[in-house]
């Protein structure tokens, strides 16, 4: 793309490819070899692999064997709900759909875990469907939302979880490089991440599912990833994945001053706003908002025309706005909900970014008052 530098605020979408990873890739791609075979360079593309397990394992307090490389978030998710041990399903109302239309789609039974007006799961309900679920249960809620940036208190969930002798599983995509994401502290199960979200390459995600767990694979036909998750691996992809972890690790995690800024200044052109999650414990780089009468797609669109990428509070798979089923779930009304904008910070995120985006609302606001009264 060419002409006017654009700014990008869509991180919780996808992150841009950091250069360590990028080069990982391309160094991957430059070698030749199958990690089954047991030649020297089939040796060599097993050993990216091996690496980046024990890259993977350690950034999230697991151990290597623990670790399952998928093609990414989504298929990490599904692998999840097919752990053989568990009877039924207990699921948020707030969770990722490659969680809730394959729990959905299966046939054990499937009961939803309410959240409350700020987006957070009501532990006495999920203690009455503990009590009263086909067991053992598996239970999933998200770490933190991906389009209100709400955090959950995974580790009182998990307490909840055992007392009952379920399984947890944790979908900590968004959250992972964000805040602490340490496997065994949460208490978790099973645990998924996505390399994208990392500023790692697409086509890549990882599953971690202790020893409690077996997994029933959602691809057969070989004995790869510890006979979890048959086919040749995603070598390249899995060897950027790490060095995006490798690149983030130990450093400070990135801070709410930009976030707060932001939603500062969105306030102070429009008072009105609503910012969803507000009162709740959120991601340090996610605000998801709306303005009563401004639409989701011509606000999308006048960002856009301005400059700056931005998302919907909820996004289908063909771009278009759909019906947030999170804030539905938070007691949101259709008319303002359907009005909801995502704006996700990111590693690349600088002042200069959110004096854009605030420069590009202002103008969509003042061409929203003074549009003709239907």
């Amino acid at each position: 793309m060419t002409g006017k530098a654009r700014t990008y605020l869509d991180h919780n979408a996808t992150t841009p490819l950091r250069e360590a990873a990028r080069m990982a890739v391309v160094e991957a791609l430059a070698s030749v070899g199958n990690a089954s075979s047991v030649h020297a360079e089939g040796r060599s593309a097993h050993h990216l692999i091996d690496e980046a397990r024990h890259t993977v394992a350690s950034f999230l307090g697991a151990r290597p064997e623990l670790v399952t490389f998928t093609s990414g978030g989504s298929e990490a998710n599904n692998l999840a709900l097919r752990a053989r041990e568990a009877r039924s399903l207990i699921v948020s109302a707030i969770e990722h759909l490659s969680v809730f239309m394959p729990a959905c789609a299966d046939e054990r039974p499937l009961k939803e875990i309410p959240v409350d007006a700020a987006g957070i799961v009501d532990l006495d309900r999920l203690e009455a469907l503990l009590r009263d679920a086909e067991k053992p249960a598996l239970v999933s809620v998200m770490l933190a939302n991906n389009e209100t940036g709400v955090i959950q208190p995974v580790k009182d969930i998990a307490d909840l979880v055992h007392v009952h002798d379920a399984f947890l599983h944790v979908d900590a995509v968004q959250a992972a490089g964000r805040i602490p994401v340490r496997f065994v502290a949460l208490g978790a199960d099973l645990l998924t991440v996505s390399a994208h979200k990392l500023g790692g390459p697409q086509g890549a995600g990882a599953l971690v599912a202790n020893d409690r767990v077996r997994l029933d694979p959602l691809i057969s036909g070989g004995g790869q990833e510890f006979g979890r998750r048959a086919g040749t691996e995603n070598v390249a992809a899995i060897a950027g994945f790490a060095a995006a972890i490798a690149e983030i690790a130990g450093k400070p995690l990135s801070s709410s001053r930009l976030r707060d800024d932001l939603e500062v200044g969105l306030k102070a052109i429009a008072p009105q706003i609503r910012v969803f999650g507000a009162g709740a414990a959120r991601l340090p780089n996610t605000c998801c908002f709306a303005l009563p009468g401004l639409d989701a797609e011509t606000a999308l669109m006048g960002f856009d025309l301005a400059g700056v990428a931005v998302s919907s509070g909820s996004a289908c798979s063909s771009g278009k706005v759909a019906r947030s089923h999170v804030l539905a779930a938070m007691g949101i009304a259709d008319e303002l909900a359907s009005r909801a904008v995502r704006i996700s910070l990111g590693w690349t995120t600088t002042e200069k970014d959110i004096q854009a985006a605030l420069a590009a609302w202002g103008g969509l606001v003042e061409r929203h008052k003074s549009r003709p009264a239907a």
